[in-house]
């Protein structure tokens, strides 16, 4: 096996292609081309990793990039997108190009190199507000944001070589994975990021929503049972922790694990509008726990604070605060 994780940089791709390497596999990281020799989070993954992966820098946009570097590739994770919802808000055309051509790259490639398995990666944003709850698969799909909407076509068109081309081809469709490096255009980051820069006001969009917060090490271990596992082939399949909070609930839950008295206002910038902001998110893992065998490490609220105590130590770690800036709302 030697498997191609694209959106190795990110944030949750940086985290799987550790793992994939810790357990063993042969594996090509697909990062974003830059002219600054940048490979995003894996300039600081873990030393026992270092120097053990392939990296291959291109864009997902790019299809003939895509084919070279899929070739001589027996398996995709195919991690590679834009996710932040504010920014698809005014620059909507980019997450076309890179969320469902780039998708369309990965599976077009995969039928001509006859790539034995791909895991395209989806979103719980796709559900949009939830109309039942837990949230199963069967749950209606809502674009309720360009972003949302852009994973919606990403992943049918994922979902179509599977049923035109019998392209093996799963989708795996995480709720909000929290963790280690990921981006303060985050709720969690930006609460840890904020106080551990030492101010006393937290500046937070909408208080009252609620969210599945999944640790990262879950979500990428979800991937790698995703990969192993025939019967997720055609098929969407959920990621969470069986446990919803809200964004005030959880910034509260934040300041006491951090130990800091402090207060929340709202800030109108990071507010979505009102008809597309999603209101409740809660996962049924049923499924995955079903055909893959997969369960949650880190799940429910004994789990939820363990994910945040193991996220705190890293964000207030002065070499990874000085990352970010908590200053400045990221979009």
């Amino acid at each position: 096996m030697k498997i191609l994780v694209t959106g190795a940089d990110g944030f949750i791709g940086s985290h799987l292609t550790e793992m994939l390497v810790k357990q063993g596999f042969d594996v090509r990281a697909f990062v974003y081309y830059n002219s600054f020799n940048s490979w995003g989070w894996l300039d600081q993954c873990d030393p026992a990793v270092k120097g053990k992966f392939e990296v291959f820098a291109g864009d997902i946009r790019d299809p003939y990039g895509v084919k070279a570097a899929m070739t001589n590739c027996t398996h995709v994770l195919h991690l590679a997108a834009l996710i932040a919802i504010p920014y698809s808000y005014h620059s909507p055309d980019t997450y076309i190009d890179t969320n469902i051509k780039g998708t369309l790259n990965i599976v077009q490639a995969a039928k001509e190199l006859g790539i034995q398995k791909v895991v395209h990666t989806s979103t719980s944003e796709v559900y949009g507000t939830a109309q039942f709850v837990p949230i199963t698969e069967e749950h209606p799909l809502q674009g309720q944001s360009p972003y949302s909407a852009s994973k919606i076509g990403a992943d049918q068109i994922a979902l179509s070589f599977h049923k035109s081309f019998d392209t093996p081809v799963a989708v795996l469709r995480p709720f909000n994975t929290y963790g280690p490096r990921q981006s303060a255009r985050a709720v969690i980051p930006t609460i840890i990021s904020q106080i551990a820069a030492g101010k006393e006001k937290i500046y937070l969009g909408s208080l009252t929503p609620t969210r599945d917060f999944s640790f990262v090490e879950d979500t990428a271990s979800g991937f790698i049972k995703a990969m192993q596992c025939d019967a997720t082939n055609g098929t969407v399949t959920n990621i969470g922790s069986g446990f919803e909070i809200s964004i005030e609930d959880t910034a509260k839950l934040i300041a006491e694990l951090m130990g800091k008295d402090v207060s929340f206002e709202l800030e109108p910038s990071r507010i979505r509008p009102e008809k597309s902001e999603v209101e409740r998110l809660f996962a049924s893992y049923e499924k995955a726990k079903q055909i893959m065998g997969w369960e949650p490490a880190f799940g429910k609220l004994d789990g939820f604070k363990m994910g945040l105590k193991k996220t705190i130590d890293w964000f207030t770690q002065p070499e990874n605060l000085k990352n970010y800036k908590t200053d400045t709302y990221n979009i």
